[in-house]
């Protein structure tokens, strides 16, 4: 699989070892940035590039997904998440690893990396690459209504007030 890695400062350390992790668990490992430590780096570009890359291989065919860390990991979530095709979530444990795939179909997740361990943060994301989406009908049927919403503004049957 494809994982693409994006971080601000904050995250580096855990992105150099968590791609050694991957590379050594034979992903195939795109690094978005930053390449060296710059305590005032802006941190969206790198997210965004990295989520935009995750769509662009999926719809593309490609099985890919991604990671993003910062300091909270919620800048990160959201900038991730301004990219049409997207589903972020923030992952703080492996439950939430877990269900951000079964029940979102996330795409892409965030870290804490002032959250968390390394060794929490391999495991966190060793869970979300294992867990599929199962595809139950009420998720499917969740995530199309996000789709839709995101490029048309609108959820047919419902109102958005």
């Amino acid at each position: 699989m494809r994982i693409h890695i994006a971080t601000d400062h904050a995250g580096l350390d855990f992105s150099r070892t968590l791609q050694q992790h991957l590379s050594e668990a034979g992903h195939e490992v795109i690094d978005h940035g930053p390449r060296s430590y710059e305590p005032l780096d802006d941190y969206p570009s790198f997210c965004i590039n990295a989520a935009r890359a995750v769509v662009r291989d999926q719809r593309s065919g490609v099985e890919a997904l991604g990671v993003v860390f910062g300091g909270s990991g919620n800048g990160e979530q959201i900038a991730a998440n301004k990219v049409e095709g997207v589903r972020a979530a923030l992952v703080w444990n492996d439950s939430t690893a877990e269900l951000a795939r079964e029940h979102n179909d996330a795409n892409v997740i965030s870290i804490g990396a002032r959250q968390h361990t390394v060794e929490e943060a391999i495991a966190f994301i060793d869970r979300f690459i294992a867990t599929p989406f199962p595809g139950e009908e009420r998720h499917a049927r969740r995530i199309a209504q996000l789709a839709e919403y995101e490029t048309t503004g609108r959820i047919v049957g419902h109102d958005i007030e």
